[in-house]
């Protein structure tokens, strides 16, 4: 009799794995829907997480994983930053245990119209733009995934009518039943290729698994201008309707730009806008405001509240952020730029010269895409991070400065000597931020404390 109790048992077990903002909201909701929740973190948990654990009453352990009260879970929610090749995930794995994300698994608790945008760069503007028209333009509208509040946390707690979601890679590998209704793809450039055996084709799959449950009913937005989008996009059948967006080419129905204006045409509604009235510049940001016009005339939204919505944006912290100018020099964090796409991205909306801040911990980066910009706008490079020999080995040819730093407060002094009045001091790491600091929040709240302080 006993092993039928523990068989009923554990149908209604469900353990989260790791205890941030995905997984505790994971837990939150799973409790509420009638789950016997465990959290289990590998890591110490933040004292906020561990205090709302303990105010819901939802059990957790931290610093390890017991493998006894895991295996018996019928189901697993994985936070994404847990690796597929983590030790307890293949045991799950091998014993049949389902392994999901926070996303799918929320996702099955709202019938809420879902946006959901991924790219390897600009899905956090992009994702933040399309949220700003759609709460303009009046919609009952969350925002979450990559972003904010956990899209779980908010299914538990809120009746939004759409969601916003920034969807990572990561968090697409765990999605299986998940359908996103307008799914937005902006770019794939090689990134977190360590979680990926170190393939493009690999990373580039987890990103078009944004359309597979799509129906005909539903929509597509991609980059038509992005190579490795359209390779992609060749050999494989999209059920969506399809809304590709070009800076390159005139496309109907789709997005394009006409000297200096960007049309869009959904198949019902038209839009037209000059690139001048912007609130986001630079080449990559033309691309941004096309895919979210795509997303609020695929809504039916009117053009008015649309074109005062792209006019008024405020960009995210920590990207291409505008800090300060001091003796004429102008200083800029974009420390979320963790990977080589994102500086180059930097780079290429600078016109000014450039004093670089690079550096961190190094995924594999290939350097070389950067090589021509460099040569051409970059008066000096300031390392840092622990080890830097990657990064002089890239570009001692290009520059003739290349200083090594181990601390915000040390980059920007040393930054503030190499530049003078009209030059441009950009923070754009290409790597992540592990090695000196918590995240890359964390190194571009030090690095605008240090600018302050000159």
């Amino acid at each position: 009799m006993e092993s039928n109790k523990e068989s009923v048992e554990s149908k209604n077990k469900i353990v989260i794995l790791g205890a941030g903002e995905s997984g505790a909201g994971a837990a939150y909701l799973a409790q509420k829907v009638g789950y016997d929740v465990f959290v289990s973190d590998f890591g110490m948990i933040a004292d906020q997480y561990k205090e709302q654990l303990k105010s819901w009453n939802i059990r957790f352990e931290e610093n390890q994983h017991t493998e006894e009260e895991i295996l018996r879970a019928a189901e697993v929610v994985k936070s994404p930053g847990i690796p597929g090749k983590a030790p307890i995930v293949k045991k799950l794995r091998e014993k049949g245990i389902p392994v999901i994300s926070e996303i799918e698994f929320a996702g099955r608790y709202t019938n809420a119209n879902i946006v959901g945008i991924t790219g390897s760069n600009g899905k956090t503007t992009t994702t933040s733009l399309t949220y700003h028209i759609l709460k303009n333009a009046g919609l009952n509208v969350g925002l979450a995934g990559n972003i904010g509040k956990s899209f779980a946390y908010q299914v538990a707690t809120e009746q939004f009518d759409h969601y916003v979601l920034e969807l990572s890679s990561f968090m697409l590998d765990d999605m299986f039943r998940f359908r996103v209704n307008i799914a937005v793809l902006l770019n794939i450039t090689p990134d977190h290729l360590d979680r990926y055996d170190y393939k493009l084709e690999n990373y580039a799959a987890s990103k078009f698994r944004i359309a597979q449950n799509q129906t005909a009913d539903d929509h597509f937005i991609y980059c038509e201008d992005d190579p490795e989008t359209m390779k992609i996009m060749e050999g494989r059948r999209i059920e969506a309707q399809q809304l590709p967006f070009s800076i390159k080419k005139k496309l109907l129905p789709g997005a394009y730009l006409d000297q200096d204006t960007i049309i869009i045409n959904t198949n019902k509604a038209h839009f037209q806008m000059s690139i001048n009235e912007l609130a986001l510049q630079g080449k990559h940001n033309i691309y941004n405001s096309m895919a979210s016009g795509i997303v609020a005339k695929v809504l039916e939204l009117r053009n008015e509240t649309i074109r005062e919505s792209m006019s008024t944006f405020k960009n995210i912290e920590h990207r291409l952020e505008f800090v300060a100018k001091i003796s004429g020099i102008t200083f800029i964090n974009d420390s979320k730029a963790t990977n080589v796409n994102s500086t180059w991205y930097a780079l290429e909306s600078v016109s000014a010269p450039v004093v670089l801040i690079l550096g961190g911990v190094d995924k594999g980066n290939d350097y070389s895409m950067l090589k021509d910009l460099v040569k051409h706008k970059v008066k000096a490079i300031v390392c840092l991070g622990k080890d830097n020999r990657r990064i002089h080995d890239a570009f001692e040819d290009d520059v003739e400065i290349i200083v090594n730093t181990f601390s915000a407060q040390e980059a920007v002094q040393v930054a503030y000597h190499l530049a003078k009045k009209g030059d441009t001091v950009l923070l754009s790491p290409a790597c992540a931020s592990f090695d000196l600091f918590k995240n890359y929040e964390d190194r571009g709240r030090q690095f605008k404390q240090a600018v302050k302080e000159l």
